[in-house]
């Protein structure tokens, strides 16, 4: 079997559809049921089976669906090893972190890097999913948890920290206690409810109306600019948005760490290196901004 055997194999047994597979490789979904057939035709075996369900593996296709991963683990690994010994100062990088981080931290980190090696491109990945470094998805990641695998390497670069804001018109409008329930708030979707900061504000303003609901912190910042109602928002993301006022009789709110992760295989290679000293001197050039006493 070919090695892109081994790949068509694995995608069609995770994604169940030739369509799903295809997505996975960069591939066409007819260029994926020609690699099947082939598949089939050099291994003289069924290893997946077509149901009205989707495909699933036949008893043969379970037996190796170990040895496959083992295969792609191994391949991955390769490659990491490959590339960790590149000594370009240029080629990609391919960051992931969250918005507000990449909104306004990141391209500081892009213009020191740029004065220094001009040939080093960074792709930002700024989504809610945790990118996998392990599975290659992305070389950086700056993330509010510590990474865990062992086979990543963390560094802590800050901490964030939250607080109540709201625009000078709801304030002015609004001079009650926080405990009234004339009062509105500005808070995440039900999947981050269980985050620290949500929980925050549900204590400081709990008889209040939810009057919007966004996972993205510079959305809850432009609705709280909008005079829509009251937002717990990290001081690095209010401080820098015109038109609201901290809360300051509410004390500050719940402080989240700040890490960078790689994998241990990439670490050491210079254009990787390079971007985390870029990274490491933005972080400590708007530390200040982080917090307020």
């Amino acid at each position: 079997m070919h090695w892109d055997d081994i790949r068509t194999f694995l995608a069609i047994a995770r994604a169940r559809s030739l369509s799903g597979a295809a997505r996975e490789l960069g591939l066409s979904q007819s260029t994926m049921s020609r690699r099947l057939t082939a598949l089939e035709e050099r291994s003289g075996a069924r290893l997946l089976l077509k149901t009205p369900s989707g495909y699933t593996l036949t008893p043969l296709g379970e037996s190796v669906l170990a040895n496959a991963e083992r295969m792609n683990e191994d391949a991955r690994a390769l490659e990491r090893i490959v590339q960790g010994r590149d000594v370009a100062l240029q080629g990609l990088v391919r960051l992931t972190t969250v918005e507000t981080i990449a909104n306004r931290l990141l391209p500081i980190a892009a213009a020191r890097l740029r004065e220094k090696y001009p040939g080093i491109t960074i792709d930002l990945l700024s989504d809610t999913r945790s990118l996998s470094l392990i599975e290659r998805e992305a070389d950086l990641a700056i993330r509010m948890v510590r990474f865990e695998h062992n086979e990543l390497v963390s560094k802590r670069m800050g901490t964030m920290v939250c607080a109540l804001y709201a625009s000078c018109d709801y304030l002015k409008a609004h001079p009650e206690p926080l405990t009234d329930p004339a009062h509105t708030v500005i808070t995440v979707m039900p999947d981050m409810a269980h985050q620290n900061e949500a929980r925050w504000l549900e204590e400081k303003v709990p008889h209040a109306s939810v009057v919007y609901r966004t996972n993205s912190r510079d959305a809850q910042a432009g609705a709280a600019q909008s005079g829509l109602g009251i937002a717990c928002l990290p001081i690095y993301l209010a401080e820098a948005t015109p038109g609201i006022e901290r809360i300051s009789h509410a004390g500050l709110g719940p402080a989240r760490e700040i890490w960078l992760g790689v994998h241990r295989d990439l670490r050491d290679m210079p254009r990787i290196r390079a971007v985390i000293e870029a990274l490491d001197e933005a972080f400590k050039s708007e530390r200040l901004r982080f917090s307020v006493a």
